[in-house]
């Protein structure tokens, strides 16, 4: 009954880093900002930084199931 929550958790997480990783793949690719306003590299930065942390935390809600 606990594995239902961890599965959608995991999935959303999932979903959102990679995600997030492949559209700042894409921007910095193209030489567009990530974040209008901020040094490119900074956004890029923590942009890659949290798109890595969600993509960890959903693999540690899948490997608690």
């Amino acid at each position: 009954m606990e594995s239902g929550p961890a599965i959608f958790a995991g999935l959303v997480f999932a979903l959102f880093g990679g995600g997030l990783l492949v559209w700042t793949a894409v921007r910095v690719r193209h030489r567009q900002p990530v974040a209008h306003g901020v040094s490119p590299v900074a956004s890029a930065t923590l942009a890659t930084l949290f798109a890595l942390l969600a993509l960890a935390l959903g693999t540690w809600c899948f490997s608690h199931l």
